[in-house]
């Protein structure tokens, strides 16, 4: 969930080419799956519940007009954790950013629903993910943005080999305030 108490500030994290996989697997009763036509419904229900969006409607919107615009790249990069039952109740988007200068592998959604963290779900999620990525893009530099409001995702991505960017302005031509963001956040983090 996000802390919203806290003052937001972008936070860049990159993994670097050749930096070791993380290893996580999925519980017993969860399976992954690649998104198919219809899946933006469970996606913005995922995204709302960890309040990424203010509402389901927003949030589909949101993802018709940015993702369902590519739909073959969203059947290939779109990975959902389903549970036994059939509810998809995680969600990881391994797309790009493109500066007209480069191409930016980037991770731009990752999220679990609240009644099913700590689980290990978020974890198998980021693995599965990464390793998808590096098959889709090769073993290159990869981005995660996020905000001080998600520092406990910080946590969870670092573990995955994604360090703070402190240096780079704009990767993906996302304004970094991840110096900014570490004044509040480090003790956290």
């Amino acid at each position: 969930m996000l802390d919203t108490s806290l003052e937001w500030y972008r936070v860049i994290l990159k993994r670097n080419a050749g930096t070791l996989l993380p290893q996580a697997s999925l519980p017993k009763g969860f399976s992954f799956e690649m998104f198919q036509a219809g899946d933006e419904e469970s996606w913005a229900e995922i995204e709302t519940s960890v309040l990424e969006f203010n509402s389901k409607e927003i949030a589909l919107e949101y993802f018709t007009k940015n993702y369902l615009v590519y739909l073959n790249e969203v059947k290939l990069r779109t990975l959902f954790i389903k549970a036994d039952d059939g509810e998809k109740i995680g969600t990881y988007t391994a797309w790009w950013r493109y500066t007209g200068i480069r191409r930016h592998p980037f991770v731009q959604w990752v999220a679990v629903k609240p009644r099913f963290q700590g689980l290990g779900l978020g974890k198998a999620i980021i693995a599965q993910g990464i390793r998808h990525m590096i098959d889709l893009e090769g073993d290159q530099i990869m981005y995660i943005p996020t905000s001080t409001w998600a520092y406990k995702a910080i946590k969870l991505y670092k573990w995955a080999g994604f360090e703070l960017e402190l240096y780079e302005n704009a990767p993906g031509g996302y304004e970094n305030q991840t110096v900014q963001a570490l004044e509040l956040i480090r003790d956290r983090i």
